[in-house]
This record gives C-alpha cells, structure tokens and sequence, in this order.
C-alpha cells in the first residue's frame, strides 16, 4: 500500500488498469471511475488517474465527501501525456431539484441532470488535471429540444451540510458539453455551482460556498454556462436593489474567486458570478460568448434568449478586472445582449482595467432597474459593435478614465430597454475611428458628461463641463491585439499611451480614488492627471 502522510493515493488506469487490483499503485491501479466511487474517501486521500487514458462513457460523482484544511481530498492527473480524460457521452445522471422555484417561474428548477464530475455536499475538495466532455445526443431528441438533458463538465451542489468550504477546480479542460440551451439555472455548462433548499434547514444550516477558486481552466463549446457560480435557493432574500451585508454573507458565497480561465464558445454566458458577496474575477478571456443565442439553435422559447460574456447576477461588491473579452455574438439582435461586460443586477458591481474588443453587443450594459452603485473605470474599448454602452432602463452609473476607440459605424450610446439610464462620464476619451466627423446623440437629458476627450465628432458636448474637442494624443490606438489561453493581451495596448505631448495630459478631473491605486498600465496613482485609462507618471496636473 502506498500512502502519504495525509491519506491513501488510489490509482486508475482506463488503459492497462483492473477493477480487481487494490488501486494502491500504479501497477495495481482500477481500471474504471466506478471503483472509486464505491469507496470511502476520506481526508487526505488522493484519486489519481492515468495521463493518456480515455474514461469512455465514466463519471466520478463524490457525496459527502470532506476533507480538512490540512488534508485536502484531491483529484488529480499522473503519469506522462495527455490529460487523462473523462467522456461521460450523457451517462452520469442525477437528480436536480433546488427545493423551490426561481426568480422567474417559467425557469426550470428540478430535472435531470448528466454530469462527468459531480461535488455533492463535499468540502476540502481540488480537482486538477482532468479533462472532461459530454456531448452524446439522446436517440430520440433533436440538439434544441427544449427538454433536451442538461449536461456539465464539473456541477457542484451545496444542500445538506451547511457551508462547504474549500471547492478548487483548477486546470481543467472541458469541451463540447452539450447541455439545455434553454435552462439558465440547472447545472447545465462547462462547470455550474449551485446551492438546493436543505432538507432540515434548523439542523444543517444554510447551504452556501465559502473559498471558491476555479483558475486556469480551458472551456469551449460547453452550453449553456461556461462557469457559473453559484444560483441558490435563497434568491428571493436578495430582493433589495442595495444588498444588505448580512443578507451577502448569510446567504451568499463568499471568497469566490474565478482567475485566469478561457471561455470559448460557450452556448450562452462564458462567466458568472451569482449571489456572491465581493466575488473576484480575474484575468479570463472570453471569445465568442452567446454563440447559441440565436433563432436557429434557440427557436422553442422566447423566454432567456440573452447573453452576455463576463458579468455578476446580484452579488455584493463584484470585482471584474484584467478581462479579456472579445467575439461576443449579438447575431443581428436575436441574442438580445451579446456585450462583453454587463453591470446586471446588483450592488457594488465595480469593473477595472479590462479589454474589450470587436463584441458584436457592444462593451458595457448597465442592466435593469436593479443595477446599482455601478462602477465603470480604467478599461480599454476597441471596435465593438451595436453600441459602446448600453444603459438600459438603470439607475444612474459611474463611467470614469476609460479610453473608447469606436468604430466609425456605431454609436456611443444606445440601449436594448424602454428607456436609456443615467450615466456620469468623467475624464474618458471617446475616439471614433473616421476622418469624416459624426454627429451624434449625446442623450444629454439623462448624460452628464465632464473633462471628456472627444475626437471624430462634429457636436461634441463641450459647452459645460471641461469637455474637450480634438485629438487627445494616443500613441497609435486601434492596434490592440488578440490573446490566447494564459496570455490576455492586456500587454498589446501600449498605443493607447498618451504621447509626451498629448491633450490629454494634464486635463484630468479629480475622482476618489481611495479604492484604486493605479491606471490601466499599472501605474500608481497619487492624484487624477489626465483623461482616459493612461495617467503618465511625469504629467503635471494643469487647470
């Protein structure tokens, strides 16, 4: 037997491995998934599967399954090659059900569900090194049957043990999970955590996640989710526009923190935090959100046939920032979002020092009646579609130190609702790309608009507020390039520096800046210089 000081380390091998072996060595390794689950695991074990091998038609669902801070329960990869990878085809199959129904009552909250990796009331817990799909057709159900099974990578479930601490999924593959292209809040994606009503609420408490960390992980072509985390059935004590704190940290999931993944082509949104208190994502790239958001594949319902790329769902505090996201589909307007970044309901939501580019949506939409305390700073716009910013019927939104670069066809300002809200716009440089200026509708009776730059417009609204007409000085804007898997390409932006001689230099109008300590280069900020996502470090502030 081979043991380590925190537990047993058992073995699977899909290619030379037995299901009459002990698992206690790689020479003596299971041959299926199914050997595990019929264990006990407990804390500090380790489940390890064989580099190169494919799990054909196998899952690995755990239940009550805890370790402790110091002895972990890991799921991991060994061996040499490729990783190990799990093909559930629509096998693995569970019972959903959050004991409740949703915040619209037409939204499925109870069915069945395929899964490859299933987390069921299990805390202490890493996966690592896995990759996954599920992407099998029922033999008798068209891809866009609107009962068609809801499919995950990885679904985690929180009901009967109060509070799970410590969910680590990290270095993931997921690809082609073929879930419910119309079911937003069953485990239905790439990787989809959520919390059920308990059975005895009094006895276990309530269920909720604490420490969530789902890190470098590769998705695409998962639906409907590309990440998810986490919907709950104590929604309707968010009812409030403005959060209370204690409803956050009683109901919500706190220390959730989604880093370094790329989402491509998830069927509907790449990611979301939902129900969190101060959630913090970071450093993902999105490419290509909302690509079934469209009549063809989305043609039985009319209800939840939206979709953005990186954006929270009534969280408290949400952080976005250092965000890649680009080619989010808006399909002509059938996907009645498709923007990069969307404040949607919630309070606190606070996006920074973000890249957005060619979203055929648009780059922000501040979403609903709910959406409140928004905060829209030091983020970098180039070439997205429909419109740059989309308030659509939402209380009144901060949009400060941001550089747009607007292509010549599209507006600034638009919105996809009754009525556009209210926004400030302080100290950003609006550049619309075009020798022939543009006249444009400012929307100056909801707008209010100071120390902005504008260039390629022949009505700017520079009548009060410190605006400015002309050029503001960029070193070579529009020239932003794509990233990759690891790599945002934040580091591609150096055109939008402002030249020693720049407009912009020296312009800028005070913000409070206690909660942010430096622009969209990483420079450190003292005091507002400037406008736009650049405070040179040499500028000298001018009236």
């Amino acid at each position: 037997m081979q043991e380590n000081p925190q537990g047993i380390t058992y073995y699977v091998d899909a290619c030379t491995g037995s299901d009459t072996n002990d698992g206690l060595s790689p020479e003596t390794a299971f041959y299926s998934l199914k050997a595990i689950s019929a264990l006990t695991l407990h804390a500090g074990d380790r489940v390890l599967l064989r580099r190169g091998c494919v799990f054909e038609n196998q899952y690995l669902h755990l239940k009550n399954v805890n370790g402790q801070p110091e002895q972990l329960v890991i799921i991991d990869a060994y061996g040499e090659g490729a990783l190990p990878r799990i093909d559930t085809n629509g096998c693995g199959i569970w019972f959903q059900d959050y004991g409740c129904k949703l915040d619209h009552p037409l939204h499925r909250y109870r069915g069945y569900v395929s899964s490859c990796i299933l987390l069921y009331d299990c805390s202490y817990v890493e996966v690592q090194n896995i990759a996954l799909t599920n992407g099998a057709i029922e033999l008798d159900s068209s891809y866009y049957d609107i009962d068609h099974m809801n499919r995950t990578g990885v679904a985690v479930v929180a009901q009967n043990a109060g509070t799970l601490c410590h969910i680590y999924l990290k270095g993931l593959d997921i690809r082609h999970v073929h879930g419910n292209v119309y079911d937003k809040h069953m485990n239905n994606g790439g990787i989809y955590f959520t919390a059920f009503q308990p059975l005895d609420e009094e006895r276990t408490g309530v269920s909720r996640f604490d420490d969530i960390l789902v890190e470098n992980c590769y998705l695409e072509d998962v639906n409907r989710w590309g990440i998810a985390a986490a919907y709950t059935a104590y929604h309707t004590f968010f009812a409030d526009k403005e959060i209370p704190d204690e409803v956050a940290a009683r109901y919500g999931s706190s220390r959730v923190v989604i880093r370094g993944n790329y989402v491509k082509d998830a069927g509907g949104d790449a990611i979301t935090p939902m129900y969190c208190d101060r959630p913090l994502v970071e450093r993902n790239i999105s490419q290509g959100a909302g690509r079934q958001m469209n009549l063809k594949d989305y043609s039985e319902s009319q209800l939840g046939r939206v979709a953005a790329a990186v954006w929270p769902w009534k969280c408290k505090n949400a952080l976005l920032q250092y965000n890649e996201v680009f080619e989010t589909r808006y399909h002509n307007g059938e996907n009645q979002d498709g923007q990069a970044f969307d404040a949607d309901w919630g309070d606190g939501t606070v996006y920074q020092y973000n890249y957005s580019h060619d979203n055929e949506g648009g780059c922000l939409m501040v979403c609903g009646e709910e959406a409140v305390n928004t905060v829209f700073r030091y983020n970098i716009s180039q070439n997205d579609g429909r419109a740059v910013l989309l308030p659509a019927s939402s209380p009144v939104a901060e949009i400060y130190n941001n550089t747009f670069f607007v292509r010549e066809d599209v507006p600034f300002i638009a919105t996809n609702s009754d009525e556009i809200g209210p926004m400030i716009l302080k100290n950003n440089i609006i550049y619309r790309d075009s020798s022939a200026e543009k006249n444009e509708n400012w929307y100056l009776d909801r707008m209010t608009y100071e120390n902005n730059i504008f260039f390629g417009y022949s009505n700017p609204p520079i009548e009060k507020g410190a605006n400015l007409k002309g050029d503001p000085g960029m070193v070579l804007p529009g020239t932003g390039k794509t990233g990759a898997f690891g790599h945002p390409a934040l580091d591609s932006l150096n055109g939008y520096r402002l030249k020693a001689d720049a407009l912009a230099i020296g312009k800028g109008l005070d913000n409070d800046i206690s909660d942010v300590t430096e622009d969209f280069f990483g420079t450190p900020l003292s005091f507002v210089k400037s406008v736009g996502a650049h405070q040179p470090q040499d500028a000298e502030k001018t009236d």
